[in-house]
């Protein structure tokens, strides 16, 4: 599993829009905020979707870009984004590769992805993690506040 400290790894996905994300291309140019999460529009991941888009414009203030990653489809992702006017990056990683890339654990027996945000800094590497499946608000808070102190 990625720990603090470590190097993001370098990953390419589609995003909702369809359009190929390449993460080398933010790295050094701002802090990130990459949040892996179960599935699009259910109870948990929608208010923790939700609440990251109520945050948005403090990331982006602090110079931050935030990023939703979870294994739904590109279609998934447009319709969740457009349903809750979601305003940042979501990816779509159908293959799970990402999430094993970063080492993600599942939770329930392996039946549920899990849901663990990362804080990556100006260097590329990782400052914070956060991992929870029964706390989708508490990553906000948190994520916030380190990314305040970078």
């Amino acid at each position: 599993m990625i720990q603090i400290g470590d190097a993001c790894p370098a990953f390419t996905l589609k995003d909702q829009h369809g359009n190929e994300r390449t993460i080398t291309s933010l790295l050094g140019k701002t802090k990130i905020v990459l949040f892996f999460y179960p599935k699009d529009d259910t109870t948990g991941c929608t208010k923790e979707a939700c609440s990251f888009r109520d945050a948005h414009e403090d990331f982006l203030s602090l110079g931050c870009t935030v990023i939703g990653i979870s294994s739904d489809s590109v279609s998934s992702h447009k319709a969740f984004a457009e349903k809750y006017q979601l305003n940042y990056i979501l990816l779509a990683d159908t293959e799970k590769k990402v999430r094993k890339l970063f080492g993600v654990p599942a939770n329930l027996f392996g039946l549920i992805p899990g849901r663990v945000t990362y804080i990556i800094d100006l260097d590329g590497k990782v400052k914070g993690v956060f991992n929870s499946q029964t706390d989708p608000l508490g990553h906000i808070k948190h994520a916030l506040d380190l990314v305040r102190s970078l």
